[in-house]
């Protein structure tokens, strides 16, 4: 997911886009601990973009209270 997607959406879609993706990174972590995850390198694509949604709720709560 692109920095420039995220900016496209809406304030409310971008929390329920959050929860389902703390969702699929906890079951992730779940299949990373049973030992049946097949890439690795997923939970790094998922953490990113929980880093990025979170970003962009954090600079839209910034521009209104200015």
């Amino acid at each position: 997911m692109k920095i420039s997607e995220v900016r496209e959406l809406s304030t409310s879609d971008l929390k329920e886009k959050l929860y389902s993706l703390k969702e699929q990174l906890f079951e992730l972590r779940r299949k990373k601990a049973v030992g049946t995850l097949e890439r690795g390198e997923d939970v790094i694509t998922v953490r990113r973009d929980i880093a990025r949604v979170n970003m962009v709720l954090r600079e839209r709560e910034l521009s209104e209270n200015k």
